[in-house]
């Protein structure tokens, strides 16, 4: 195995328990790929891989055993196995689960991969040897590449295959989803916790505008919640069919749910024309953005989203202010809102990190990525 040499400040932060190695911790930059050990002081560190994603370019590793580590993950989540109100849930974690670079997601009786560099790609076979041992439920997987790679982005892989088409529950709704259709799935399951709370208190008899709903989601916790209507938002064409599928799927009327195909702040100015308001505002945008008009950076410019949901807000209405970038750390995000809010002032409600199947590394809190506030306008 080959050595490396990393500087103090990776030696210290490696015993801290933090595992994503980025280049500046490394005195010679190499181009290695694959399993490497690291010294500091000619003093074994860590054992670790290198493989450039967009997050670093390596992992440490406590294990490479990984029927040990799947076994382990399954464990952790049994919660989620005994829950007959959900069955699309996250089992596998990068370092949250002790191997960074792959994740793995059940969607009922399938199973997800994605694959976050080469060198973890490379591991493919080993890693779905193991994960029919531990989970010899599932009946076909499917997966997502997420590194640069002539590969198609999305493709069946092993056992039977998945209706282009299907439902699963989630804190017992329906929602549609597609496997193999590009890297999307129709749900981000990192929002359990939040579109359980719409269901379970935040929604009953309000109206709710969700902007970037994607497949309105959250708009369907909320209509389940007892919203009595809902707006979404989102520039993507397909926006509208995917959405609408996820209420025909709960026998919901569409007559109070609404849905715009449309540029955000466009919304926001077309809804302060027409004297539209709403008790609750959902605003959780990609990290980042762009289209013919702009180029929109969560970390420099939520704070305008903030500023433009104000104006169409009920007295005492609510912003449900997401977001899953990891390098804005939770201070930064509140910093933006903040910003937005200006001389308004407000309370935090409630707030929201990861989900428990997300398991993440205490240690980073990069690994924590998802920051959620409910926040309350007080004047």
């Amino acid at each position: 195995m080959t050595k490396l040499t990393i500087n103090k400040y990776a030696a210290k932060k490696i015993k801290q328990g933090i595992a994503v190695l980025d280049a500046q911790d490394f005195p010679v930059q190499t181009g290695i790929e694959g399993f490497v050990a690291l010294y500091f002081d000619h003093q074994f560190v860590s054992e670790a891989y290198l493989s450039r994603q967009n997050k670093g370019i390596g992992w440490t590793i406590k294990s490479k055993d990984f029927l040990a580590l799947l076994q382990e993950a399954k464990n952790k989540r049994q919660n989620y196995y005994q829950d007959n109100a959900t069955t699309a849930f996250r089992v596998f974690n990068q370092d949250g689960d002790d191997f960074g670079g792959f994740t793995i997601d059940i969607y009922g009786d399938y199973a997800l991969f994605n694959w976050y560099n080469t060198f973890v790609y490379t591991l493919k076979t080993e890693i779905l040897a193991a994960f029919k041992t531990v989970f010899p439920e599932i009946l076909g997987a499917y997966e997502k590449i997420r590194f640069d790679s002539q590969l198609p982005v999305s493709s069946h892989i092993y056992g039977e295959v998945a209706p282009d088409k299907f439902i699963i529950l989630e804190n017992g709704v329906n929602y549609e989803v597609f496997l193999n259709d590009g890297l999307m799935t129709g749900i981000f399951l990192d929002q359990h916790d939040v579109r359980g709370a719409l269901i379970d208190k935040f929604s009953a008899g309000k109206s709710l505008l969700n902007m970037f709903s994607y497949t309105a989601a959250f708009s369907v916790a909320a209509a389940i919640g007892g919203a009595k209507s809902t707006v979404s938002v989102d520039l993507a064409k397909r926006s509208r069919d995917l959405s609408q599928a996820h209420f025909v799927a709960n026998n919901i009327p569409l007559d109070a749910h609404k849905f715009h195909v449309m540029d955000v702040f466009e919304y926001f100015k077309y809804a302060t024309r027409k004297q539209l308001s709403f008790d609750i505002i959902v605003i959780d945008p990609p990290s980042f953005a762009r289209n013919k008009k702009m180029t929109f950076s969560v970390a420099k410019d939520y704070h305008k989203l903030i500023e433009d949901a104000l104006p169409i807000l009920n007295k005492h209405g609510r912003i449900i202010a997401s977001t899953n970038h990891a390098r804005l750390s939770r201070t930064d995000f509140l910093a933006e809102i903040n910003k937005g809010f200006a001389k308004h002032k407000f309370e935090i409600i409630q707030e929201f990190r990861l989900p428990a199947d997300f398991t993440t590394n205490p240690a980073d809190p990069q690994s924590d990525y998802l920051k959620v506030f409910v926040l309350e306008v007080k004047s």
